[in-house]
């Protein structure tokens, strides 16, 4: 086997002696065509953003919405000076940084590395911690060091920092004969390893992370250099105005803890007890939760789920803040979006207690209309998880795991199954196509996090309600007088999406 050097320079390959060959897809394609350059000045009225299309950037949802972590600290950031945004989307890293170095957008949001001292490219605050990681599977067999290299193909994406920091540590090892398969996206490489394409593969931190618990066959190895940060990149020529802004929204993010609600969004299922941050959880249930306890209480009269639950699902979703708006626009204290709260016949901008309310009859439709055989408590993390990304996307997953021979009806195997909605692979061939399992992952696992710290605080419902007759609502959920004849029951309207 031949060993190749300066991988961040060149799209290599490696010739392996007893395997097929592996070329990369853009190997000898043509460079893409010059755009037109922007004039730096002009990011107040239109801003121009090189990205990319992958769960570490900018993606879009099956119901045409856009998410990522880089699409919505660019949404929060134009937002401040009203300026529309134009993307441009590149191939790969390398036509990201083309791109800018021709000055053709004003920056690039593309999970790129900061790279202080380049002459070429400038680099915001940093606002993410990375590491490039080796990746194998964990029945591999031999002690991880670079010498269990020799002799195995690497998966990495070419002119990557990855591929960099590889080419740099193979260099100290002139005796190895390293294969290296080009795999064009870095978030490609995990699943890359976990197929059998090679027996190792470096991978960013962050998007090995995002598949992390859907692959616990795979396992880190080795940490290439030192963790570094994520951060925007700008053209030699940026306007200063728009650096000073930047570092001023970043600042300012960090502080007010939309950055850490930002990463926890996306990131939040990689590290659970640390997300969670017990110390500030237990202070707003001290300082702000008896300010909603009533309205959680009533809820569980309604539906019969544990009003610590649904108070638990109320802090992930808003921090218990009936004024939280996410980057996408959905706002209110339960983050329903407006045809759910249509759904739940709750008027836009209703209060707080149509907003609780309207969450848990719909976390209740949820629950009630899963298949029967599914047991509690899995039949409720099941619901949490239809909560945040739809039944749909939820049956996608369970029907995943049962192709992966996981267990379609029980919680532990179908959290394995989520992740995996976001991978080409799996969505183009279900029902509901790409969805953000990871996210809706995360949310579960938060909320139950959420919900053990109140059940270990706070008393259950039976304790804190004298008996009740039946619930009869006196007014609508959004406090308008209830007509007699709407009395008799409360009546969830059809919803033919449900399963």
């Amino acid at each position: 086997m031949v060993r190749t050097r300066h991988l961040a320079a060149a799209a290599v390959l490696l010739l392996a002696a007893s395997g097929p060959i592996h070329v990369p897809a853009n190997m000898g394609a043509a460079p893409p065509p010059v755009g037109p350059v922007v004039v730096p000045s002009t990011f107040h009225n239109e801003l121009v953003v090189l990205t990319r299309t992958a769960s570490t950037t900018r993606f879009q949802t099956v119901e045409g919405e856009f998410a990522g972590i880089e699409h919505d600290l660019v949404t929060l950031f134009a937002a401040q000076f009203g300026a529309a945004v134009r993307y441009i989307e590149a191939d790969s890293q390398s036509d990201v940084l083309m791109r800018l170095r021709r000055g053709e957008a004003h920056l690039a949001a593309a999970s790129l590395v900061s790279r202080p001292g380049n002459d070429r490219v400038l680099f915001g605050p940093g606002y993410m911690d990375v590491r490039q990681v080796l990746v194998r599977r964990r029945d591999a067999s031999g002690k991880p060091s670079l010498r269990a290299l020799d002799a195995q193909n690497v998966i990495v994406s070419a002119h990557s920092r990855g591929a960099e920091l590889l080419d740099r540590a193979l260099a100290s090892r002139p005796n190895l004969s390293v294969g290296i398969i080009d795999a064009g996206h870095p978030e490609a490489i995990p699943e890359r390893v976990s197929a059998g394409d090679a027996a190792f593969g470096v991978a960013p931190s962050h998007a090995f992370d995002l598949i992390r618990a859907a692959r616990p066959e795979l396992q880190v190895a080795l940490t290439l250099g030192q963790s570094e940060k994520l951060a925007w990149g700008f053209p030699a020529n940026a306007d200063p105005a728009l650096l000073k802004e930047v570092r001023k929204f970043f600042r300012r993010i960090a502080a007010d803890g939309t950055l850490h609600r930002l990463v926890d969004r996306y990131y939040g299922h990689v590290n659970r007890l640390p997300a969670l941050e017990a110390n500030a959880f237990l202070d707003h249930a001290e300082r702000v939760l008896p300010a909603y306890r009533t309205h959680f209480l009533e809820a569980e009269r309604i539906t019969g789920i544990d009003w610590r639950l649904i108070a638990a699902l109320g802090y992930q979703e808003s921090r218990w803040d009936p004024k939280a708006t996410s980057p996408t626009g959905v706002q209110g204290f339960m983050m329903l979006t407006q045809s759910t709260l249509q759904r739940m016949g709750v008027r836009s901008g209703a209060n707080v207690r149509a907003n609780i309310l309207a969450g848990a009859r719909y976390l209740g439709m949820l629950r009630d209309r899963l298949p029967a055989r599914i047991a509690e408590p899995d039949r409720t993390w099941f619901a949490l998880a239809a909560y945040n990304q739809g039944p749909g996307h939820l049956e996608d997953a369970r029907v995943l795991a049962q192709r992966l021979g996981l267990n379609p009806d029980v919680w532990i195997d179908v959290r394995r199954a989520l992740p995996l909605l976001a991978s080409p692979e799996h969505y183009e061939t279900l029902q509901y196509g790409y969805a953000r399992g990871g996210e809706a992952l995360a949310l579960t696992e938060n909320v139950r996090a959420y919900y053990n710290v109140l059940v270990q605080i706070a008393p259950p419902g039976r304790q804190l309600l004298e008996p009740q007759p039946p619930y009869l609502p006196e007014t609508t959920l959004d406090g308008h007088p209830t007509r007699t004849e709407d009395r008799a029951e409360e009546r969830i309207p059809n919803d033919p999406f449900l399963i």
